[in-house]
């Protein structure tokens, strides 16, 4: 796994924020009843409020689970609590949490195989494999989950069916806030840094960061103190980190309206796509796009292809007798004005792909969507995030257009940005 990907890396990095837009609204919110001041706290829940592996192993299922071999991971111990106390109904004291909680989730995990075929190529890659894993999961747990029937009114296998774990499974991956804790006794080493937090689910998700959220250690609570003003009747959202809008379905299972995080990115293959087969120095170029970390994030977005993505097609547009001033090209400088052209051209070819892929899927999942009336949610979830790819693909191809034009129309030097943290070379002025 990537340093950052996992669940604790994202986790740790979600933030609330305020702002006057919701983005991936649920019907649910809430609004400030008084004007709130810089670093005020407007919400504070009492450690004892969080459900936490500490809950767990307090708790009915503490005694059973401690038998469990090898020891359960501390989301495990949270799924099996979390499906024993929905079992439990009235009796459970998490009742009125459970309740608001929803009853079924949007997550590509949760979608039906058709759909999820519907998702773009890299993100059904994704889902498969987060599907895989839930079910990995499950499967190898049902010795656990049998050892508490005698804590059970109904089956165990009937209890813990895969619907249930996995309805638990989406509730601590999508709801889950960053806390972290030291390993707990009769728990696998796995990092315990998962708290679900009541009322902090109310909150819906924007991309501005104006609110900021963590366990105080001193007061034993969870806090969220506002990181700016914020006036009386606006609505406090949180934010789940800068995501593109792929993200966000694949780990939370929503497209937010107008994200301004949001891209479609461009994969080597597809990088390649559209480049001469007969470059003999292309697996040097493509080494070289490796070594430095420019074969990954390189995407289209709001705003047309990113410097990244244009200097990789730089690089690889090279001719043969260009290719020795490589590093030039990292560093931001023009090298000629066929490579400009070159590779703007080859943008442009790989922007067309994306969109005519883009169109295609879009009337796929309209006509499924006069069939399939059972899955009409799923496919306008998927039709909302192909439609936004749609729109930042078109503007691209415009942006590009553009920079096509000035190449051809001005012999002045174009100059890209140089590297975060290295000087601009000597060359044309902006």
């Amino acid at each position: 796994m990537k340093k950052g990907r996992g669940r604790t890396s994202r986790i740790r990095r979600r933030k609330l924020c305020t702002n006057f837009q919701s983005r991936g609204d649920t019907g649910r919110g809430l609004m400030s009843r008084t004007s709130l001041q810089e670093g005020q706290v407007i919400i504070s829940l009492p450690e004892s409020c969080l459900l936490t592996t500490d809950t767990v192993i307090r708790s009915y299922l503490g005694a059973y689970i401690a038998k469990w071999q090898p020891p359960p991971s501390p989301l495990l111990a949270l799924c099996t609590f979390l499906v024993a106390e929905k079992h439990a109904g009235d009796r459970s004291p998490w009742k009125p949490y459970l309740e608001v909680l929803p009853k079924a989730y949007t997550c590509p995990v949760c979608l039906e195989p058709e759909v999820v075929a519907l998702l773009p190529r890299p993100l059904e890659a994704k889902a498969r494999e987060q599907r895989t894993r839930v079910r990995e999961l499950f499967t190898s747990s049902r010795g656990c989950f049998s050892s508490l029937q005698p804590l059970l009114s109904e089956a165990a296998a009937s209890v813990f069916s895969y619907r249930a774990f996995l309805w638990a499974w989406c509730t601590v991956n999508t709801r889950a806030v960053y806390m972290e804790r030291g390993r707990r006794q009769g728990l696998s080493t796995e990092p315990d840094t998962c708290a679900l937090a009541p009322y902090l689910d109310l909150l819906n998700h924007s991309p501005a960061v104006q609110v900021k959220a963590a366990f105080n250690e001193e007061t034993r609570c969870y806090e969220v103190r506002t990181g700016s003003g914020c006036r009386r009747r606006e609505e406090v959202f949180i934010c789940y980190g800068p995501h593109d809008s792929r993200r966000l379905l694949l780990e939370y299972g929503f497209v937010p309206r107008g994200n301004p995080h949001a891209c479609v990115p461009v994969s080597q293959d597809v990088l390649v796509k559209y480049l001469p087969s007969t470059d003999k120095q292309m697996n040097k170029k493509i080494s070289i796009l490796k070594d430095h970390d420019f074969i990954e994030n390189l995407t289209f977005g709001w705003d047309g292809p990113s410097w990244r993505l244009l200097t990789a097609l730089k690089l690889l547009c090279l001719e043969a007798g260009e290719f020795p001033r490589w590093k030039k090209v990292l560093l931001g400088e023009r090298i000629s004005d066929t490579n400009e052209k070159t590779s703007l051209d080859v943008a442009q070819k790989i922007c067309r792909y994306f969109t005519e892929e883009a169109s295609a899927m879009l009337q796929k999942v309209s006509h499924m969507k006069d069939k399939e009336m059972a899955l009409i949610q799923q496919l306008t979830l998927v039709e909302t995030l192909w439609t936004e790819e749609l729109e930042i693909l078109r503007a691209s191809a415009e942006t590009l257009s553009g920079l096509q034009a000035a190449v051809r129309g001005s012999p002045t030097c174009l100059r890209s940005p140089p590297l975060l943290g290295v000087a601009p070379s000597a060359g044309c002025d902006a």
